[in-house]
């Protein structure tokens, strides 16, 4: 679905939209009856349909894998409904404990969480499948389908050939199952080293698919794994893991992004020869591709943000600036804006790039309709008013949200000292500036309101030794106050947000922008480092009105006139708020 065939509308719950494509697949296998009555090995009832979304826990989740997660999940969530069912499983699929850890796999399952999403009682490793991984190795290598290959990864790298040259057998590829069989066994008991061994899959060395050219599938790997501990000292790889784990938890479409159509084949081998040798039945796994999220001003390679993180071009995987799930969420994004992004993109098999004002159009959309408003005065200007007593105050009131009165309203005072925005000032104004400017010849001062407080003109400013103005002057006209019959009686073209000096909160707002300056800051030979950009976070000391000192964590806001802002999820405290702009008003980077 392109991004141009719904609506903009904001969406406050609903999974993400299956493509077209995707569901003309589904429907069909629904129709052809293969799919109905399904039971697993154990002869039990199954759903028809089973997506699965299988991350390895080598790192955080990005915003192309929250693509994903609304696509399997939202499948399921689709055809839950239909007879036979539905569901997806949650797999994590940690084969390589060299890279992998407990830390990736928490935040991993904390994020589809965050999401919105729920896989019930079917969690799933692909380490608790170790055993049965191992017991059909072992049966590929009795019938033949596999054996031990002992040249180093070197000349196994390089008798595979290339797209022009067909590959080599290994000197090895003739060795009996008897002997396969035992050298793996002593594989799997430790008695070799790193790397002196590996167990291959039998295919054909001349593929013109180099993936099929006998692909390795187990190797040593003298490392504890933060599940099984030092049980096992054989590892299998992703390729081999993958497809066997989606026949285990009888998944039904086995749904990934256009990189691993290459792979397909592979996957089909393995599912279809442990099937002809009676270990699965019909109908089992198979996989279908779709293309990645490329989104512009964005990176998702997984080595690359680690390449930030550890480098310290940013401050950690939850940097507001990153597009890892963490980041995105502290930077303010809700988990119904993320979802209502996917729904608008769509689903294809032909890459294309999102640009980056779409996922911020679907969090405004998200926002506009409950998100509590407020004042902040984030580059402040003291304004005084001479006819306002400095010991009074005048209560004022405005509205949380402008749609939802039953919301009520914020409450305010109104005092002599005033913070404004200093770029509601000028000395000399320019043409169609309605804000503040100073008597100029015989014309007096320009007149505004301050909002929901009373209108009031300019009679003049001062400056410091540099020439900086700290201060503007103005008198109010006491009968002009907003909401009674008076201020009917002043027509004016400014309108102007201010808070009160003796009530104004201290707080530290966090501006953030782009993280590169490039809209594709990893294309060609690009170095992505070159395209940081410098601007990406300014850190300043701003104002906000009274109701907003005791701003919880994550709570979100439309600062009126500046955009969307949440407190931020660590570093906000009681009566020390600090913000982090999520996104402005409208988009800046037309």
């Amino acid at each position: 679905m392109s991004q141009d065939s719904k609506p903009s509308k904001a969406n406050t719950g609903a999974v993400a939209e299956p493509s077209n494509f995707l569901r003309q697949i589904i429907d069909h296998d629904l129709a052809s009856g293969a799919f109905s009555q399904r039971t697993n090995l154990a002869g039990e009832s199954i759903p028809s349909i089973i997506t699965r979304f299988p991350p390895e826990p080598n790192g955080y989740l990005h915003i192309g894998h929250a693509k994903s997660i609304c696509l399997n999940f939202g499948l399921a969530a689709d055809y839950n409904n239909q007879v036979g069912g539905a569901r997806c499983n949650m797999r994590l699929d940690d084969t390589n404990p060299v890279k992998e850890d407990v830390e990736y796999a928490d935040s991993i399952l904390d994020a589809v969480k965050w999401l919105g999403f729920d896989w019930g009682t079917h969690l799933y490793h692909a380490s608790d499948y170790f055993d049965r991984l191992y017991e059909f190795a072992e049966i590929l290598i009795q019938n033949g389908k596999a054996y031990v290959d002992s040249q180093s990864a070197d000349d196994i790298h390089t008798n595979r050939g290339n797209f022009g040259q067909a590959g080599k057998n290994s000197p090895y590829r003739d060795r009996s199952p008897e002997e396969n069989l035992k050298l793996f066994r002593e594989m799997r008991d430790g008695k070799f080293k790193d790397g002196e061994h590996v167990l291959r899959l039998k295919i054909d060395m001349a593929h013109p698919n180099i993936v099929m050219r006998d692909p390795v599938v187990y190797r040593i790997r003298h490392t504890d794994h933060h599940r099984t501990g030092s049980k096992w000292c054989i590892y299998p790889l992703y390729d081999f893991t993958h497809c066997i784990s989606d026949a285990l938890e009888n998944v039904s479409h086995s749904i990934c992004t256009l990189e691993f159509e290459n792979n397909r084949p592979l996957y089909d081998w393995i599912v279809n020869s442990l099937k002809e040798l009676g270990v699965f039945k019909d109908p089992v796994p198979h996989q279908y591709e779709f293309a990645r999220l490329n989104l512009t001003y964005t990176i998702t390679s997984k080595r690359k943000l680690l390449q930030l993180v550890e480098e310290k071009h940013v401050e950690g995987w939850d940097d507001p600036r990153m597009p890892t799930i963490v980041g995105i969420r502290r930077r303010g994004y809700t988990p119904e804006s993320i979802r209502l992004f996917c729904e608008r993109i769509g689903v294809s098999k032909a890459d294309s790039w999102i640009d980056m004002s779409t996922l911020d159009q679907a969090l405004r959309d998200d926002l506009e309709v409950r998100a509590p408003r407020a004042t902040a005065v984030l580059k402040p200007l003291k304004l005084v008013v001479e006819n306002f007593d400095a010991s009074a105050k005048e209560a004022c009131s405005a509205p949380r949200h402008p749609n939802y009165p039953e919301w009520g309203n914020r409450e305010f005072n109104f005092t002599r000292e005033l913070w404004i925005e200093a770029d509601d000032f000028m000395q000399e104004p320019i043409k169609g500036f309605f804000r503040l400017y100073p008597p100029i010849g015989d014309q007096p001062g320009s007149r505004v309101r301050l909002r929901h407080g009373f209108v009031v003109e300019c009679t003049g400013f001062e400056t410091d030794a540099q020439g900086n103005v700290t201060q503007v002057n103005v008198t109010h006209f006491p009968d002009s106050k907003s909401g009674t019959p008076g201020s009917n009686n002043y027509k004016v073209k400014g309108n102007i947000h201010w808070i009160s000096a003796a009530e104004a909160i201290p707080t530290e707002v966090r501006l953030y922008d782009h993280l590169f300056s490039d809209p594709h800051p990893d294309s060609g030979d690009k170095n992505f480092l070159d395209a940081i950009n410098s601007n990406s976070k300014q850190t300043i000391a701003a104002y906000l009105e009274p109701c907003m000192k005791d701003a919880k964590p994550e709570d979100r806001f439309q600062f009126e006139r500046h955009g969307y802002f949440v407190a931020d999820q660590k570093d906000c405290q009681p009566g020390k708020p600090v913000f982090n702009r999520t996104v402005g008003l409208k988009d800046s980077w037309k």
